[in-house]
């Protein structure tokens, strides 16, 4: 599914916020999300720039110091994977000059593991976008399919027609919630070795898969 939708200037369409009319620290607080981003753990595929340069305060969105650039064709995808559950609610995308803004985004929820060869699977949500140098476009998400997130997956496959993709600032908008105690707690039971889990070979075996 495209979203087309996105509210700037002087109105407001679809289920996308009214963010012209608010205030600058408003707008600050909003896209605050990226102080929940195990940064450590960042990851963009095919460049060579350091991915979590694009994740900062509202305030640096216009420094053009730091960017992320594509190396062998116009296609980003940013791993990002958040320290609690976010409800997401809204994208922001500062890309380059002339025809290097990507002019396509591609949401998935939840895909810490995917590579270039999974970019045929359908995404969560997609988005056409428009050139954005100032910050002044969200991209709202729906609400329903990005309640629980806790990795999000941006695939940018293409842009306006430069050999290569360059982004500023990616502002992300949403709710942050702690993992809860009750998590931890059985992360940790599940980690230390059972006396059950060493049963003799004649014994039924139970296999355990991740879910992804």
């Amino acid at each position: 599914m495209s979203g087309h939708g996105h509210s700037h200037g002087g109105g407001c369409g679809g289920n996308h916020d009214c963010d012209e009319h608010m205030t600058e620290e408003q707008l600050a607080a909003a896209y605050s999300l990226y102080t929940k981003i195990n940064m450590d753990a960042v990851q963009c595929l095919n460049t060579d720039s350091p991915a979590k340069c694009v994740f900062k305060p509202w305030e640096q969105r216009l420094d053009k110091e730091k960017y992320v650039e594509s190396d062998a064709d116009p296609e980003l995808m940013f791993i990002i994977p958040f320290t609690g559950n976010v409800k997401l609610k809204g994208i922001i995308v500062i890309g380059g000059e002339e025809g290097s803004h990507p002019n396509k985004m591609r949401l998935f929820k939840n895909a810490r593991e995917m590579t270039f060869d999974d970019v045929g699977r359908k995404a969560d949500q997609e988005f056409e976008l428009t050139p954005d140098s100032q910050g002044n476009i969200q991209y709202g998400v729906i609400a329903a399919r990005f309640n629980s997130v806790d990795s999000l997956t941006i695939h940018f496959p293409s842009n306006f027609g430069e050999d290569n993709t360059k982004i500023y600032y990616i502002g992300l908008k949403g709710d942050f919630h702690e993992a809860s105690r009750q998590e931890v707690v059985i992360a940790t039971y599940e980690a230390r070795p059972m006396p059950g889990d060493h049963k003799a070979t004649s014994d039924f075996e139970n296999f355990h898969h991740p879910i992804s």
